[in-house]
């Protein structure tokens, strides 16, 4: 009697372990790993090296729409990293664009309302209606009235921070961090009425106090363009994203998409 009953406990506990350890497994196994694009100008040509031909951009999305994948809001992403929202759907993509180059008005804006597919520009207000390669303010009205476009903040002028730190004083560079930061913010929901709490750091340069400053001015998110998915084990003031280039064509693309091209490829802009 006594045998038999130190064979269940054993028995019992086996399967308790054994329901543990897979239940570690599944929930490891599960985690959420997003591939976030950012693409910065579009053209029928080359014109430089942030350049991907209008062509190539939508060979890409025909092949994620051939291969099941689904274009996500970013913020959908986000909600769920912050553990706000729920995971999104297998198969999915995070399409962003840089800068606000007035390409993504003529080019890359066709594409996106044919194939319906939501889109984060991060922007440098700056730039807009006062640089030639800039889109106006009117434009990027009209790409947010498309209920496509979510614009966000890329700072005020786009400032490289580490070189700024090495040339500023400690109080000077404080005031400029938080001017950029803050600023940003200030003219894009001003012209666009809309949130803007998500930023795309300058070069996809950060530290460890920039991160601090961006959740003290008020973003809940801010992106890198280090070369791998955005996962739950990610920092949210610092999630990765992938720089794209025409290069990638469809196979460099399919590579990105699918997590065999992490940590390869261009890593500056």
């Amino acid at each position: 009697m006594a045998r038999s009953f130190r064979l269940s406990v054993v028995a019992a506990l086996l399967v308790f372990c054994s329901c543990c350890w897979s239940a570690s497994w599944s929930w490891a196994g599960n985690e959420v790993s997003v591939p976030v694009l950012v693409y910065h100008r579009f053209g029928p040509t080359v014109a430089d090296s942030m350049t991907v031909t209008t062509s190539v951009f939508e060979s890409q999305i025909k092949w994620l729409e051939a291969n099941q994948y689904t274009v996500i809001p970013l913020r959908t992403l986000v909600s769920h990293l912050r553990g706000e929202g729920p995971a999104p759907p297998p198969k999915s993509v995070v399409i962003t664009a840089d800068d606000g180059h007035k390409t993504v008005f003529t080019e890359m804006q066709p594409i996106v309302r044919a194939y319906g597919i939501p889109v984060t520009l991060f922007i440098y207000p700056s730039a807009i209606s006062n640089a030639s390669y800039a889109m106006t303010w009117e434009q990027l009205k009209e790409l947010k009235q498309t209920g496509l476009f979510d614009i966000q903040s890329h700072t005020y002028w786009h400032p490289n921070f580490k070189k700024e730190k090495q040339k500023l004083s400690p109080e000077d560079y404080r005031k400029l961090v938080e001017a950029q930061l803050q600023k940003s913010r200030i003219v894009l929901e001003n012209r666009l009425g809309s949130r803007v709490d998500l930023l795309a750091w300058p070069f996809g340069l950060y530290d460890d106090s920039l991160q601090k400053d961006a959740e003290n001015a008020g973003y809940v998110a801010a992106f890198s363009i280090d070369r791998r998915h955005a996962a739950t084990s990610e920092a949210v003031m610092a999630l990765p994203r992938y720089l794209m280039v025409n290069g990638d064509g469809t196979k460099g693309f399919e590579a990105i998409v699918t997590g065999r091209s992490a940590g390869k490829g261009p890593t500056g802009y």
